[in-house]
């Protein structure tokens, strides 16, 4: 499909421009040719620095960090619609490099919103002075994750990671797994428990946690079926003391990470978009150079109404997506409801997307070193990825009829 511009400001098209010239020069012929680097058992050696040093010189490692800080700060109004269009562009080269950068996108937005100024004053200079600089927001936990998505207000879903307020320090104790950027970022903001005698919602919060704090253990790096060039970790905190003036939020963590989250339903949903936006691409042009059966595939019917389903299915996700988005910009009513879809819709509609890919290259379809099953693999992730299909139906739900919607666990009230 042509590239429209519909829409668009000026700064959008460059940037869109840029990342796209940055992913077709530098991101994909390093995947095509070093396919072999993702199925590395050594994190560190998946993804090269040099991608992000690139990334860096472009401008979209450090989106969302203030200027006063040495970051790329975008026009308020439409800043997350900017984020969807230039992680659908990244994703569309590598979804696990798209994961890298937009963790910093978002970690940088809840910085700048909640971190006192000598705070963002180190941390921002760090990040914005070191290309391999990472950060992570850690928040599911081994048990209980979907508790957290919905959130279900009970005891029983409150964070098993622990903060108890020490002197001048509070010490934390606890585990979070599945945490993007995990296993290698430089800074965590990490949520626990703080008063267990009231609800989630009253009783969470957020802490900043530099990577050599004192009782932090990178236990491991996940290894996952896609996405695996950003390295997905596992954490414990054993008596690790963080000092008082390390807490973002206190109490009202989660609902003060909306800032967050509703952009990463955004995001996430944009990621998956290019995922299918690089199956369509390359089967497009597949089918109208393989020959079988005397003709070019795409003369043969069933080839042809594929590669359509294709095309619409992409062109309906990009319009919630941009919908989305401009509700969340918007700080709509409905932006709730529409950010959860936009992430549902677009984890379901690629998945066909990516499978269509697959079974249009054939037996290609399923060759490690043509590419096309690491995309099935990629697109199969974001299933799982900020919430299960099922809890995002939930969310939708509870934002549209809050007064009726069931509780979904606890007793009823």
């Amino acid at each position: 499909m042509e590239m429209i511009d519909r829409g668009l400001s000026e700064e959008q098209r460059m940037m869109r421009a840029s990342c796209r010239a940055f992913v077709d020069k530098v991101v994909t012929p390093f995947i095509r040719q070093h396919w072999q680097r993702e199925w590395l058992m050594d994190p560190d050696a998946r993804l090269p620095r040099e991608i992000l040093e690139q990334a860096d010189r472009i401008g979209i490692r450090t989106l969302g960090v203030p200027e006063a800080f040495g970051g790329v700060q975008l026009d308020p109004a439409n800043e997350v619609r900017t984020f969807a269009i230039i992680a659908e562009e990244i994703a569309r080269g590598d979804s696990g490099l798209a994961d890298k950068l937009v963790q910093n996108w978002k970690v940088s937005v809840l910085l700048r919103n909640f971190a006192p100024r000598h705070l963002q004053e180190k941390w921002f200079a760090q990040l914005t002075a070191d290309p391999g600089f990472l950060l992570a927001h850690c928040l599911t936990e081994p048990r209980g994750a979907s508790d957290r998505w919905l959130p279900y207000n009970v005891p029983e879903a409150a964070m098993h990671t622990r903060a108890v307020e020490a002197g001048d320090h509070w010490v934390i104790n606890g585990r979070k797994q599945f945490i993007s950027n995990g296993y290698d970022a430089g800074l965590f903001v990490v949520y626990a428990n703080t008063n267990p005698k009231v609800g989630m919602l009253q009783g969470t919060s957020s802490f900043l946690v530099p990577r050599d704090t004192p009782g932090l253990t990178i236990a491991r790096c996940n290894e996952t079926i896609g996405c695996r060039f950003m390295n997905n970790g596992e954490l414990v905190f054993e008596d690790m003391r963080v000092p008082k003036d390390h807490l973002l939020v206190q109490g009202d963590a989660l609902g003060k990470a909306g800032i967050y989250f509703r952009p990463g339903k955004i995001i996430q949903a944009a990621k998956n978009l290019g995922v299918g936006m690089a199956a369509y691409e390359r089967t497009a042009e597949y089918v109208q150079s393989y020959v079988q059966g005397g003709r070019i595939l795409i003369k043969h019917q069933a080839v042809a109404l594929r590669l359509a389903d294709m095309a619409t299915r992409l062109a309906a996700v990009r319009s919630l997506v941009r919908e989305a988005a401009v509700a969340v910009d918007a700080n709509a009513p409905d932006a709730d409801a529409l950010c959860n879809m936009a992430k549902v819709f677009a984890s379901e509609e690629i998945m066909k997307v990516v499978q269509h890919a697959m079974e249009l290259h054939g037996g290609n379809g399923a060759m490690l070193d043509f590419g096309i099953e690491k995309l099935f693999r990629d697109g199969s992730i974001f299933l799982h990825m900020d919430a299960t299909a099922d809890i995002s139906r939930f969310k939708i739900v509870k934002a549209m009829f809050p007064r009726t919607a069931g509780a979904y666990a606890g007793p009823e009230s």
